[in-house]
């Protein structure tokens, strides 16, 4: 299995790929790049399309010559060959034709080096029988969501390529504001780019004047002044998520399922547990960790789980027609904080 940074140095293609994994943006590039590799592409002649429905042509397809052309690029998305089936479950794809795709892959992989390109492309992959044979004969990589210093390295390099400067720590704060969606990295980074211009220097506060924010970095915000009882400033941080149009139903949810978060860790920290495993965080979210401790130490247990109730309660109250979510949204904060 290659990872995604030896996959992006191979610059001539051939035989059999599967692609698979959760971040399809770099994914996607990377089929880009096979395709302008390749040429000229004629749907039908050698640029055949695959799919779950038509998977059982796949042996016939790779057979038939691509007229005119030297070789044939296959794209096989969704097909359900590498999908772990349920015992019991009727439909999909048949043990018959997993074999027999299986056992013409292993018998025929010069001529398909030759003259195929096979990509398959899943969003998981079983490590099943054809899946083996892959990785023997072919290439496999899962595209695993990036962690904040693959990130941070891709999103340096792009700034170099336009002669912009940028400091890691500043690209570690965007990434907290932004996420970790390389697709929408790429556009806000295009944003700060523009706006530093050739050789010039993007800064923290041009990431604050110009990013979209996730509502989970703008709740970390919230969550920072009402554990700092700074209710001027907890409110201007709500007020300007409803300004911006955040339904205030999603805001009282972010806030409680954060609250919970911190509440959880108030309790690892104090039990001795993991904190990772506790919050069931993915590898490209352990930068929280440390956010999430120093924002527990603001609260106390006890005040975690009273203000928790009252946003249940909040929520209750709200759905039998009692009260605003507004108004008790901000009547909470500022019992909270007086």
């Amino acid at each position: 299995m290659l990872k995604i940074e030896e996959l992006e140095k191979i610059n001539q293609f051939k035989g059999i790929y599967l692609f698979y994994g959760n971040e399809t943006f770099l994914l996607e590039q990377q089929l880009k790049r096979i395709k302008k590799a390749f040429g000229e592409l004629v749907k039908g002649i050698n640029y055949i399309l695959i799919d779950e429905n038509n998977i059982q042509e796949l042996i016939s397809d790779m057979e038939t010559p691509a007229f005119g052309y030297e070789k044939k690029l296959i794209l096989a998305r969704n097909t359900g060959l590498f999908k772990r089936e349920a015992k019991g479950r009727s439909g999909g794809i048949s043990k018959e034709v997993k074999d027999r795709i299986n056992e013409y892959f292993k018998e025929n992989i010069e001529l398909i080096n030759s003259a195929v390109i096979l990509i398959f492309v899943e969003p998981e992959a079983e490590k099943n029988a054809v899946y083996n044979t892959i990785d023997k004969i072919g290439i496999i990589c899962n595209f695993e969501e990036q962690k904040p210093f693959q990130i941070i390295k891709r999103l340096k390099n792009i700034c170099n390529g336009y002669k912009v400067q940028v400091e890691e720590n500043t690209l570690q704060y965007f990434i907290e504001c932004c996420g970790t969606n390389m697709q929408d990295l790429i556009n806000e980074i295009r944003k700060l780019i523009e706006y530093a211009g050739e050789n010039g220097t993007i800064q923290k506060i041009d990431i604050d004047k110009l990013c979209t924010k996730k509502i989970e970095s703008i709740i970390f915000d919230l969550t920072d002044n009402i554990g700092q009882k700074k209710i001027k400033e907890a409110m201007e941080v709500l007020y300007n998520l409803i300004a911006s149009k955040e339904p205030i139903q999603k805001i009282l949810i972010t806030l409680y399922n954060h609250l919970k978060k911190l509440y959880f860790v108030k309790l690892a920290m104090n039990y001795n547990k993991d904190i990772a495993q506790t919050l069931n965080l993915k590898p490209n979210q352990m930068f929280l960790i440390n956010k999430y401790k120093i924002q527990a130490k603001s609260f106390k247990t006890s005040e975690l789980r009273t203000i928790l109730q009252q946003l249940q309660d909040l929520d209750y109250k709200y759905k039998i027609g009692l009260i605003d979510l507004n108004i008790g949204l901000e009547t909470i904060l500022c019992t909270y904080c007086s």
